[in-house]
């Protein structure tokens, strides 16, 4: 009889391993003792702990909660909040202690890896497009300043509240998410009268 595959086991422990404990601390045997799987049918799914942190980069995507920017019938700028709001109460309901996967893997493995790097700056990209896209529809709803540059706001957006969740993390407090939400919805992205 065949053994079932544990390779949803695995990828989701990788993901949550580099979540939590950064890409250089997790070994092999962090992420098949979290999936319950013995150490060698790691390989039988990843050639390398690199490529499963791509799958775990893929998988943390779909986990951000971008339909929240799509909901019909509310406000952009609200959508974009409830984006943010999310993101936030789920740092806190984990205790701090995981952060961006994207902006993690950035930081930590950037620089020694073009695949990672590449897959990071992918992720970036789509993240700052789908800000974008809500700042154009509220700028053309009349919520924004018409003269906002709203490509340069959503990379602003992002690049923030990735600081943000350093400070967050750092600081073990939801101080930094109060300050993001006053200076961006409050001052960057409030329409003139």
């Amino acid at each position: 009889m065949a053994r079932a595959s544990k390779r949803e086991e695995i990828a989701q422990a990788a993901l949550e391993q580099f979540r939590t404990r950064g890409f250089h601390a997790t070994g092999i045997s962090d992420i098949t003792s979290a999936a319950g799987a013995p150490k060698g049918s790691f390989y039988n799914h990843f050639a390398s702990k690199e490529e499963s942190a791509l799958e775990a980069l893929s998988r943390y995507a779909a986990g951000l909660r971008f339909d929240l920017l799509d909901t019909p019938g509310r406000p952009a700028l609200e959508r974009l909040r409830a984006h943010f709001e999310f993101l936030s109460t789920d740092t806190v309901a984990n205790g701090f202690a995981r952060g961006c996967l994207v902006g993690n893997l950035g930081a930590e493995v950037a620089d020694h890896s073009d695949e990672i790097r590449s897959a990071v700056q992918g992720g970036f990209r789509r993240w700052s497009t789908r800000i974008r896209q809500v700042l154009t529809e509220a700028r053309e709803a009349g919520e924004l300043d018409p003269a906002l540059d709203v490509d340069d706001a959503a990379l602003f957006v992002l690049s923030a509240w990735e600081g943000t969740l350093i400070a967050a993390r750092a600081d073990k407090s939801s101080a930094p998410f109060d300050a993001f939400f006053r200076m961006v919805f409050g001052v960057l992205l409030r329409c003139p009268q």
